[in-house]
């Protein structure tokens, strides 16, 4: 179950991630299979080979990767989800989600 976001954020991820670009959509996540778990980053990207070079340069493994058209994703979830939004520069939704 995903909350803590609104359709014009969802819009504009979707929109990007058509267009080939690397795009981050955070949100608050509720799954019993991730126990402690409360939120989680989307990656996503159409170019799926992009993706892949993405995850590569992340340490990430590709196989994880959701290829479910149109808007194929990474999950992205704990310490390697706040690492990589540092890295990344995005700060707002490390504020937001209270990961810093």
């Amino acid at each position: 179950m995903a909350f803590g976001i609104n359709r014009e954020e969802l819009t504009r991820w979707k929109q990007a991630v058509s267009a080939g670009e690397i795009a981050y959509l955070t949100h608050y996540w509720i799954d019993p299979r991730f126990p402690g778990m409360n939120t989680v980053t989307k990656v996503g990207c159409s170019d799926l080979e992009r993706l892949k070079h993405w995850c590569s340069q992340h340490g990430l493994p590709a196989k994880y990767i959701h290829n479910r058209s149109p808007f194929p994703h990474f999950d992205l979830m704990g310490p390697k989800q706040r690492e990589i939004l540092l890295q990344e520069g995005l700060l707002e939704q490390l504020e937001r989600f209270r990961m810093l």
